[in-house]
């Protein structure tokens, strides 16, 4: 299936989605690890050279790789996605000037988000860790 979209295709997607990545690190409200993941598949299927860029970054390559491979999330990138959601979404959902449901639907978001990352194995089978 993947073979009749485009290799331009996903060489945008993985743009879009790094863009979007970067941008989710000043926002609390976008999410940057998943667009991250999103970016390294595309990149995967359009670029080896993006691919490698990607994979060898000092702070996304190692958790791109242990989510590829393992689907681990390591226990110092969890607690600090969770804290960052709650110390950046939390007062800003409160201090919002917004109707409840989008306040209320916000916090949702995130509390799937939280659960999802809490959720997720800790250490790759076979570490030790």
């Amino acid at each position: 299936m993947w073979r009749k979209i485009s290799r331009p295709f996903f060489l945008s997607l993985g743009c879009v989605c790094l863009g979007l990545g970067f941008i989710g690190l000043l926002l609390p409200v976008l999410p940057t690890t998943p667009f991250i993941l999103l970016a390294a598949f595309a990149f995967s299927k359009s670029s080896e050279k993006l691919h490698g860029w990607l994979l060898g970054h000092k702070l996304y390559g190692p958790l791109i790789t242990n989510w590829q491979r393992h689907g681990v999330i390591r226990p110092r990138a969890k607690w600090t996605s969770v804290a960052l959601i709650v110390l950046l979404a939390g007062p800003s959902i409160y201090l919002m000037s917004a109707p409840g449901y989008a306040k209320a639907a916000l916090a949702a978001v995130c509390a799937c988000v939280v659960c999802f990352i809490v959720t997720r194995p800790g250490v790759i089978p076979g570490d030790g860790e």
